[in-house]
């Protein structure tokens, strides 16, 4: 049944393709972060990275990650879960190719920081796309399940899958990610249903107060990103 324009599952069976698509955007998310630490040493080889900015390649994932978790939320339930899982993942996909075409240390970490954004505004969509294509119970808690163990198993075979790759080049750590982002990207055009139109907010869309959060969290991630390279012996002289 439909509630607000959000299809419900009232039987027991679950939308495989659906959870397929979901679970495979959610495994790339993994995959992608883990490859990256084996490849470091290539891509400093390559690119002449200093080690201080060679730690950017991860941390400004990290930073747009968990700097715009909180606003990708806001911008599922404002724009519609579906139109950002698309938008994002689609954003996921190109600048993962621009990371492994880059020449130089500072387009890698640029490639590396907008991919981390496109993570945080996909997460939530897809959550959000369970929750609302689930039914409360049992149906809803196996979808829940299945998906955290396929981040989980992102997370573990990105190691393995990034040593391989990274035999090949360190490229292919990121090429690999955009033939998989492509082929979720074509079945979730296919398998996302419309999910209607977005629910109006009586209190509308607070831009200033999410714009300020956001910047909060960002300065957050990056204090502790940054804690590494400060010496804790430090203590002032008198």
């Amino acid at each position: 049944m439909k509630v607000n324009g959000q299809m419900f599952q009232s039987s027991g069976k679950l939308p495989w393709g659906l959870l397929f698509v979901l679970c495979g955007a959610i495994f790339l998310e993994g995959i992608d972060v883990s490859m990256m630490g084996v490849a470091l040493p290539s891509i400093r080889a390559e690119l002449g990275m200093s080690t201080g900015s060679l730690q950017w390649v991860v941390s400004a994932y990290v930073l747009g990650y968990g700097g715009f978790m909180l606003l990708g939320g806001q911008a599922a339930d404002l724009f519609g879960r579906r139109r950002m899982f698309l938008v994002w993942l689609a954003v996921f996909f190109a600048f993962s190719g621009l990371g492994g075409l880059s020449t130089e240390g500072w387009m890698l970490i640029t490639a590396r920081f907008v991919t981390g954004i496109s993570a945080a505004f996909m997460t939530p969509a897809g959550l959000s796309i369970i929750t609302t294509s689930f039914a409360e119970g049992a149906a809803r808690n196996k979808a829940l399940l299945v998906y955290a163990g396929t981040a989980a198993a992102g997370f573990s075979l990105g190691l393995v899958v990034g040593g391989i790759l990274s035999e090949i080049s360190w490229r292919w750590v990121f090429f690999g990610p955009v033939l998989l982002a492509f082929v979720i990207l074509l079945a979730a055009i296919r398998l996302i249903p419309a999910s209607g139109r977005p629910e109006a907010s009586s209190k509308g869309f607070d831009l200033a107060g999410a714009t300020s959060v956001t910047a909060a969290m960002l300065l957050l991630v990056y204090g502790v990103v940054e804690s590494s390279n400060l010496d804790w012996s430090w203590t002032p002289e008198y």
